[in-house]
C-alpha cells in the first residue's frame, strides 16, 4: 500500500474517531438546562396561541406572530390536495376575536421541538373543538424566529386539517 494512501487513511480514521467522540459526547447540564429553557419559551408563544383563541382575545394572538407571517393550510377533499395561503395573520386574528358562542379550543400532544440558534421549528398533532363538540385534527407546525431582544414570534404556520383519522381526539 502506497504510503500517501496510508496516511489518508490514517488522518480519515482519526477525523471519523473525532467525529463519533463528538456525537457520543453527552451534554453538558448547562447546555442541557439552557435547550431546556429555549424549548420551554418557544413552547410558551405557541401556548399563548391557544390561550389567546380560547379567550378569544385577537390582541394576544397578534402578539405572537411575526408581522411577516405567512399561514399555509392543507386539506384533502375529494381525492383532491388544497393548500391555502395567507400572507398575514390578520383574518385569523380578526376570527378570533369576532364574539362567538362556542369557545375554540385547540387541544395539542406530542410536542416535538428543534431549535438551532434564533431559529425553531414546533411539530404537535391537534383536535379541535368548538365548546365541547369536535371538529377536526390534524397538525401543527410552527416556525419561530428569535429577535436580538431574546423574543420569539411565529414566522409560519402551516397545518393539515381533517375529520378523519380522529379518534385519539374523540374518545
Amino acid at each position: 500500500m502506497p504510503r500517501s494512501f496510508r496516511l489518508l487513511h490514517r488522518c480519515a480514521l482519526i477525523a471519523q474517531l473525532a467525529v463519533s467522540a463528538a456525537l457520543s459526547t453527552p451534554l453538558t447540564a448547562q447546555s442541557a438546562t439552557s435547550r431546556a429553557g429555549s424549548e420551554q419559551a418557544v413552547m410558551a408563544v405557541v401556548r399563548r396561541l391557544f390561550d389567546g383563541m380560547r379567550a378569544g382575545d385577537s390582541s394576544m394572538v397578534r402578539s405572537v406572530f411575526d408581522a411577516r407571517v405567512r399561514l399555509v393550510t392543507v386539506t384533502e377533499r375529494n381525492g383532491k390536495v388544497i393548500t391555502s395561503v395567507e400572507t398575514s395573520a390578520d383574518n385569523f386574528a380578526k376570527a378570533v376575536g369576532t364574539p362567538h358562542a362556542d369557545v375554540w379550543d385547540e387541544r395539542i400532544r406530542n410536542e416535538r421541538v428543534a431549535i438551532d440558534g434564533p431559529l425553531a421549528s414546533v411539530w404537535v398533532e391537534y383536535g379541535f373543538f368548538r365548546g365541547t363538540t369536535f371538529s377536526h385534527c390534524g397538525v401543527d407546525h410552527f416556525l419561530l424566529t428569535r429577535d436580538d431582544a431574546g423574543s420569539w414570534k411565529i414566522f409560519e404556520l402551516a397545518d393539515t386539517r381533517r375529520t378523519t383519522g380522529c379518534e385519539g381526539w374523540t374518545r
